[in-house]
């Protein structure tokens, strides 16, 4: 496969896309282009030739037919809230990237197929509420949803706190409008729950993080909304605990059981000492705390007394030790903040090495006990900060700088803290990445641990759709 060469975009080339999308929608001054250049946690700052905000699915095939003649780089970006640095140039200065941000059409909202077509610039949150408005449901369900786009979740096949009922984003899209590297529309957008015709080339796209195609709309797969929730936090003496209370609430919820997560105590005390207004509502401090949430059809107090239930037997076999029941909407909001302040509580403690991980559901309790053993052979008194979806057995390994040592210096060990973590993930039968994607911070890991068979099945994909290697170079492989 042919990468492009790290050379200036000739001005003509230059002019050529800008004119595509008009003066105000081609930036160039380096403040406009700022936001478009930095990932949230600063680890990752390029440069682009131009930012291309182009506001139709056409504009993006002029731009990728321009772009392929002229051997210049894409970069796609959505909402820029990607945690592997995979939407963000190179410090080369010789790509241009593309957002998606102006396609904010949401196309339709088809009750009897139980579909909605989005482009990829509509946001989590709208996708929401535009489902919400008709009586339906868009299960995905994300802390950036304010921010993050379609698109992006689509080509990061991102996950989320509801996989355990209704999978990640993959399991939602029922169909994409995808522009290929050389220009060319692929409209997939078809809402059928059947087509069993050849290779499915929707899954080509999701998860392919931008290097096989950007992705322009979506047909995404709509539920019926349940009448009623019940969300209960949970202490837990041990983390092995875990494994049989959730093996006890499939068993007593099935399919009403739509989450069940899970926070070390240091993870839980970040975010009450660093996010205001949050609060644990039970007495006593435990090791580790399960959110869990079941849902009903009817409002009947059915997923309440499940839940009850579930507690109360899971109380007298000695896998709780407290727990508390949320009695309204606002009590079950605040025991999601919690969980879902986690990520942010973490970043006044210093630096962070992050680790987005599964592994087989029944070894997570042995793996955490290894991964202390890792983390404190690579850096003495790092102290690590765990929480994760525990159902589907993805686990936010993140390990946060020892008290009073320099950031830069801790940080320095994040290669080294990577590899060991990785390797025990890999020896375990599970995955370096489960739902942040590969992007530029796990593509040399992704050589070390995917097999060379496998490495040769995706070059010989990405050399048949993007034969010059301009979309997203150096991203993924």
């Amino acid at each position: 496969m042919q990468r492009p060469v790290s050379r200036p975009v000739p001005t003509d080339v230059l002019k050529q896309l800008s004119d595509i999308v008009g003066r105000e929608h081609a930036l160039s001054d380096p403040e406009q282009q700022a936001p478009y250049l930095r990932e949230w946690r600063d680890r990752y700052v390029g440069r682009a030739a131009l930012v291309l905000r182009p506001g139709t699915t056409e504009q993006v095939a002029l731009i990728m037919k321009t772009a392929h003649e002229a051997g210049v780089g894409v970069v796609p970006q959505a909402g820029n809230t990607g945690l592997v640095g995979g939407q963000i140039p190179s410090e080369t200065g010789a790509e241009i990237v593309l957002s998606v941000s102006r396609l904010k059409s949401i196309r339709a909202v088809d009750i009897a197929s139980t579909a909605m077509i989005a482009e990829a610039g509509v946001t989590l949150a709208e996708v929401h509420a535009a489902a919400d408005k008709r009586g339906r449901l868009f299960p995905l369900s994300l802390p950036s949803e304010g921010s993050c786009q379609i698109g992006g979740v689509l080509a990061t096949n991102a996950g989320g706190v509801d996989v355990l009922a209704y999978g990640n984003a993959r399991n939602l899209a029922l169909g994409l409008e995808v522009v290929l590297a050389d220009g060319r529309i692929w409209n997939g957008l078809k809402t059928l729950k059947k087509d069993n015709t050849g290779y499915d080339l929707r899954d080509l796209f999701i998860g392919s993080e931008g290097t096989l195609g950007i992705i322009t709309a979506a047909a995404l797969k709509l539920f019926p909304k349940p009448a009623e929730k019940a969300t209960a936090l949970i202490a837990l003496p041990e983390i092995a605990s875990a494994l049989g209370l959730f093996g006890l609430a499939e068993e007593r919820a099935h399919s009403r059981l739509t989450a069940f997560e899970f926070m070390s105590r240091f993870a839980i005390e970040l975010v009450l000492r660093h996010i205001p207004d949050t609060k644990l509502p039970l007495q006593d401090k435990a090791p580790w705390y399960v959110l869990i949430e079941v849902s009903g059809a009817e409002a009947d107090g059915t997923a309440a007394a499940t839940l009850e239930r579930l507690l109360t037997e899971a109380t007298h076999k000695g896998l709780v030790t407290d727990a508390v029941i949320a009695s309204s909407l606002a009590q079950a909001n605040a025991l999601w903040r919690l969980r879902e302040s986690a990520s942010e509580a973490q970043k006044p403690e210093g630096g962070s090495i992050k680790h987005d991980i599964s592994v087989p559901v029944p070894l997570i309790p042995k793996f955490l006990k290894r991964a202390a053993t890792v983390v404190e052979a690579v850096s003495p008194g790092a102290r690590p900060v765990v929480f994760g979806h525990f159902g589907d057995g993805n686990v936010h390994y993140n390990v946060t700088q020892p008290p009073h040592m320099e950031k830069a210096r801790y940080l320095a060990l994040w290669d080294r803290m990577s590899a060991a973590m990785h390797g025990l993930v890999t020896r375990m039968g599970g995955s370096i990445s489960a739902e942040h994607g590969i992007g530029r911070m796990k593509r040399g890991d992704l050589e070390k641990f995917k097999s060379p068979v496998e490495l040769e099945i995706m070059r010989a994909l990405k050399s048949a759709l993007d034969p010059k290697g301009i979309l997203n170079p150096g991203k993924l492989l």
